[in-house]
């Protein structure tokens, strides 16, 4: 026997956005890809959604973010959230917005 140990396989990494916190540490994020139509030729768009493990509920909807394949966590949830790519265009006007007293006070 040898001391070699077996390579990690690489694990799978999808890009989608938050469409749902579905619960505690809980996102669900639908990852959209264009395919070829086999017969007609044309690109049409495929979605699927994953449930992703999200250790600090720090995602929001509408938030893009990168998951990757991981280990079964519970009965629906088999990937993980690496990074936050992009925050969500709401809450980033909001932080944008400077504070103003109201005029009739």
């Amino acid at each position: 026997m040898g001391s070699e140990s077996t390579p990690r396989r690489q694990r799978n990494i999808q890009v989608g956005q938050v469409v749902s916190r579905a619960g505690n540490k809980t996102i669900v994020v639908e990852v959209t890809r264009r395919v070829q139509h086999p017969f007609y030729k044309r690109y049409v768009n495929r979605r699927k959604k994953f449930h992703a493990h999200d250790e600090q509920n720090q995602c929001q909807v509408g938030d893009r973010v990168r998951i990757a394949e991981s280990r079964p966590l519970s009965s629906l949830k088999r990937w993980r959230l690496v990074e936050i790519l992009q925050r969500a265009a709401a809450e980033i006007a909001e932080e944008a917005k400077p504070n103003r007293p109201e005029a009739g006070q």
